[in-house]
């Protein structure tokens, strides 16, 4: 576990989805991917210009075809912003081939503490399916984690990263592509008060909302998104984005999501799934 003592209050930057391929030019439902996540990186870094981050958190569907081609990529993109990183698989993502870009780094790491905050990376993929799961070895390393959170008194506030969606989807399409035990997971979460906030990806919309207690975000996709409250798939067109997260060493927590502006990007709008 990597400990640090930081800036108060701590600034985190979510970074999600970005469904890069091997070859550059490769799209997602006729969107560029690689442009996608060029495009966030140049407006954040506009925006956040002077702005530090204690930490990038990349939550999921890194790569589209699970390439190192794409992972390498990726981690050039992220460099440009000049702050340390932790990933975690999505569906569509190898933690093999992960590990063995990340060779060397940090970028595999499962907790982190800032200050009076410990923030735990969960894997909740499987291999070759859409939906994903927290393993029981997944489910014990929480435990633990949010064990030891509780005795130890440098620690006051945590926050969850995952992939996929812990609660059901706002869209009918969606109801089978989340987390399936995302019961059990809110079931062991809720016996420590520690948990202030959990952020996750794979729906591709900007959400922000208090389940069980504990509030929830999720951050658009560097590419495409998807179109909430409809009954069969559609993507949405608003533009690609990243989420901002100000942590208070209260458990106050202060977030923005920000979208690309002054450029339109092609998708297939019309398709029925991908």
């Amino acid at each position: 576990m990597t400990a640090l003592t930081t800036q108060s209050p701590i600034r985190l930057l979510q970074i999600t989805d970005t469904h890069l391929y091997g070859n550059p030019t490769g799209t997602l439902l006729n969107m560029n991917t690689q442009d996608g996540l060029d495009h966030v990186i140049k407006i954040l870094k506009r925006n956040e210009k002077g702005n530090e981050f204690d930490l990038i958190l990349a939550t999921g569907d890194i790569a589209q075809d699970a390439s190192e081609e794409a992972y390498t990529r990726f981690v050039d993109a992220i460099q440009e912003i000049g702050s340390p990183f932790r990933w975690i698989p999505g569906n569509h993502d190898n933690i093999d081939v992960m590990e063995k870009v990340a060779a060397g780094s940090d970028a595999g790491e499962k907790l982190v503490q800032i200050n009076n905050w410990k923030i735990l990376f969960l894997d909740t993929s499987i291999l070759g399916q859409v939906h994903g799961n927290l393993s029981k070895s997944e489910m014990g390393f929480l435990k633990d984690c949010l064990q030891a959170a509780q005795g130890d008194e440098s620690v006051e506030h945590c926050l969850i990263c995952l992939h996929h969606n812990p609660v059901k989807g706002n869209a009918d399409w969606m109801k089978d592509i989340g987390l399936n035990n995302g019961k059990e997971f809110f079931q062991l979460v809720s016996k420590f008060n520690k948990v202030d906030c959990l952020v996750y990806g794979h729906a591709h919309q900007a959400l922000d909302y208090i389940h069980a207690g504990i509030r929830c975000l999720c951050t658009p996709s560097t590419c495409i998104q998807f179109k909430p409250k409809v009954a069969n798939f559609a993507l949405d067109r608003l533009n690609p984005g990243y989420r901002t997260l100000t942590l208070s060493t209260d458990g106050t927590i202060e977030t923005e999501v920000v979208r690309v502006t002054g450029f339109k990007f092609e998708a297939d709008f019309a398709s029925q799934g991908y």
